[in-house]
């Protein structure tokens, strides 16, 4: 009958690890299996060296520059102010969503550009260059 106790684990099963450096009865003691002298019969040398990994390492293309964990702005041109909005209007990320200037409201927006600024808007919670925030004082 088969039970818990009468189960027996299949034959080869499990394979024991070469245990080496544990004296010379176990076969694998004095040199451990490494051989007389060189560098791979040393303490401390890499396992890239040894394994033959360090040319497959090389060979692999590695994504290269530089990610920012910081969003990048939304950029909106004094243009496209002059264009879209009329005097006393407000300037928010809303509005600018609502126009289609932007793409998201998740997003930081700044306002770029060097061209003079014709309307007399508010602007609340965008960011804007220093040239825009001159014309503003």
């Amino acid at each position: 009958m088969l039970s818990l106790h009468t189960i027996a684990s299949a034959k080869g099963r499990a394979k024991k690890n070469k245990r080496v450096g544990r004296g010379n009865a176990s076969g694998h003691g004095t040199y451990s299996t490494r051989g007389l002298k060189g560098q791979k019969s040393r303490s401390g040398v890499s396992g890239l060296k040894r394994l033959g990994l360090k040319k497959q390492l090389l060979q692999i293309p590695k994504a290269r520059g530089f990610k920012s964990l910081k969003p990048k702005n939304q950029v909106v041109s004094v243009k496209a102010l002059n264009n879209n909005f009329q005097d006393n209007d407000i300037v928010n990320p809303a509005s600018l969503m609502a126009k289609k200037l932007i793409a998201s409201l998740s997003q930081p927006v700044k306002i770029l550009g060097k061209e003079k600024l014709t309307v007399k808007v508010k602007f609340e919670n965008i960011k804007m260059s220093a040239g825009v925030e001159k014309q503003l004082n």
